[in-house]
């Protein structure tokens, strides 16, 4: 099962993910897209996320190669948790030229179809707000949207979580 979980900032996106990926029986690992560098606020938002996390799941820091870090960890037997597509995508159009960029999103893309076992996407909805000011920031939310698109199209479950709340947009009910 490939399920994607949309949401706002403190949507509870993540905490949702978590605990579908603890619920689900299977080896746990969290692919983890944030880095900390000199910024505070997101290193407590990671220690915050990695306090929530059973000690016994598997960990992957990922930079652009998310597909094929996915091919080369996926099993049946796995469930992978990727948190999140926002951060990634960020990194991309930051670091890296824009072939690059969308060579990576393509490669990820691709992947997804053939991966055995379960996975979780989770990323930030951010096509609901105005259109931003500067080039760079408006190529984010048109790759987003795209990516969101493209993405959702090949997972089984799509949710959009609000307050906390999980809405199903596709698939079977989150029980």
């Amino acid at each position: 099962m490939k399920e994607l979980i949309l949401g706002g900032v403190r949507s509870g996106k993540s905490r949702l993910a978590e605990r579908l990926a603890a619920e689900s029986g299977l080896a746990v690992t969290y692919v983890a897209t944030a880095r900390v560098g000199d910024d505070e606020e997101m290193a407590r938002r990671i220690d915050e996320h990695r306090a929530r996390r059973p000690a016994h799941w598997g960990l992957i820091e990922v930079g652009p190669d998310l597909g094929a870090t996915l091919r080369r960890e996926a099993a049946a037997e796995r469930c992978l948790l990727v948190d999140c597509l926002t951060l990634w995508l960020t990194h991309l159009l930051w670091d890296h030229d824009e072939k690059t960029s969308i060579e990576a999103q393509r490669a990820f893309v691709e992947v997804l179809p053939d991966l055995p076992g379960r996975l979780i996407l989770v990323s930030n909805e951010t096509g609901l707000g105005i259109v931003p000011l500067g080039e760079l920031t408006r190529r984010f939310c048109d790759d987003m949207g795209r990516l969101h698109q493209t993405v959702a199209a090949r997972c089984d479950r799509v949710v959009f979580t609000i307050a906390g709340l999980p809405h199903l947009l596709k698939g079977e009910p989150i029980q």
